[in-house]
C-alpha cells in the first residue's frame, strides 16, 4: 500500500531491468560477430600497378584464401582462412600450410578446390615460396592471386 501511496495510486510502474537485458545482450552479441568478420581481414599491400579481374560468378564461390603477411621478425606470418600458421621453421609451415588447406577442401568436389593466394608486396619470394609449396602438396586444384587495382594509375 505505501508505494501506492508514494506513485499517487493509480499509476503503474514500468521495470526496465529486461530491456537492459535484451541490449546488453545485443551488445555482446554484435561486439562477438565483428571480431569474427575482422579476424580474416588481415592487412596486405599489394604491388602496384596490378590488375585485379573476377566475374560475378567466380565471387559467389567458396574460396579458400592463403595469406603471406611481412612482420618485424625473422619469419613472415602465413595464415590460411583466419587461422595463422605458427611454427618454428619454413619445413613446418609448409606441411601446416597443406593440411590446413586440405582441411577447407575436403568438401568441395575435385573441380572446385580453389585457393586465393594474398601476399604482401614486402614479402620476397624466398619467404613466399614456401606458401606455393604448401599449396603445390595441398590437394588444390587452382589457385588464384588477389590483387587490387592500382587507382592512381588510371588501368
Amino acid at each position: 500500500m505505501r508505494s501506492k501511496i508514494i506513485n499517487g495510486g493509480n499509476e503503474p510502474a514500468f521495470n526496465l531491468t529486461p530491456v537492459i537485458d535484451i541490449v546488453f545482450l545485443l551488445i555482446i552479441f554484435f561486439a562477438v560477430v565483428c571480431k569474427f568478420i575482422e579476424a580474416e581481414n588481415f592487412p596486405v599491400a599489394v604491388p602496384t600497378g596490378c590488375e585485379y579481374a573476377q566475374s560475378e560468378v567466380e565471387t559467389q564461390t567458396i574460396s579458400t584464401t592463403v595469406t603471406v603477411m611481412k612482420t618485424d621478425g625473422a619469419m613472415s606470418e602465413f595464415a590460411v582462412g583466419s587461422e595463422k600458421v605458427s611454427a618454428s621453421n619454413y619445413g613446418e609451415v609448409t606441411e601446416k600450410l597443406a593440411g590446413l588447406i586440405n582441411e577447407r577442401l575436403k568438401t568441395l568436389p575435385s573441380d572446385g578446390r580453389t585457393v586465393t593466394l594474398r601476399i604482401d608486396k614486402d614479402v620476397c619470394f624466398a619467404e613466399a615460396q614456401y606458401a606455393l609449396a604448401g599449396l603445390a602438396q595441398s590437394n588444390a586444384a587452382d589457385i588464384r592471386l588477389a590483387v587490387i587495382k592500382d587507382v592512381d594509375s588510371g588501368r
